[in-house]
């Protein structure tokens, strides 16, 4: 196999994602650490030799270079028990995927980001003037997570797949961004079991 290298920040869901889907199918990354908050991620060298839409985290293989943790997830886990066979279920799990890309990483994740790391007294006021909304738009994710798993183990099928690992990155640090995940039961429950499952690390690993 073609060695690994992680291009990322470690405290990013989105990084961790990747980290976590290799710790489950034994797979060794190599890590490569990136400040976001001093502009590493858009220096020329960076641009113009790891990804040229200046973001982590990046899968490179080899040579090449592979954005998006979505993509870098489904790259190294083919083949394997974390995507389903049966059809329908792999794509409800690409669903599960673009859904927490475009509707709950936006605001859980900017949420966690913004307090936990810039700080809310440093944010813009057009930043602030957000947090509400995105609060609001959070809190309506989660409570769609817990209606899904209302009577269901894992979000697809019977076992654990990139669903469960995409969206249990931002979710488990929810708290972070100030949701009081006790509000949402059954998401707590399923956070209990993608953490207890054989090879699971957690993100300050």
């Amino acid at each position: 196999m073609e060695k690994l290298i992680l291009h990322e920040y470690a405290p990013s869901g989105n990084c961790y994602k990747i980290r976590l889907t290799a710790a489950h199918l034994g797979l060794t990354l190599e890590r490569r650490g990136y400040d976001i908050l001093s502009g590493a991620t858009r220096t020329a060298e960076f641009l113009a030799s790891v990804n040229a839409n200046g973001r982590i985290p990046v899968l490179q293989i080899g040579e090449r270079f592979l954005p998006e943790s979505g993509a870098a997830c489904f790259h190294l886990a083919e083949g394997s028990t974390l995507i389903p066979t049966d059809p329908f279920e792999r794509a409800d799990m690409l669903h599960w995927m673009f859904w927490e890309q475009y509707n709950h990483e936006p605001n859980i994740a900017t949420l966690r980001f913004w307090i936990a790391f810039v700080g809310e007294e440093n944010l813009s006021a057009a930043q602030k003037a957000q947090i509400d909304t995105k609060r609001a738009a959070g809190e309506a994710a989660l409570d769609l997570l817990d209606k899904h798993l209302e009577d269901r183990t894992f979000f697809v099928g019977e076992a654990l797949s990139l669903a469960d690992i995409a969206l249990y990155a931002y979710t488990h640090v929810a708290d972070e961004g100030g949701f009081d995940l006790a509000r949402w039961p059954n998401v707590r429950s399923w956070l209990d079991r993608v953490a207890a499952q054989p090879g699971h690390i957690p993100i300050d690993a």
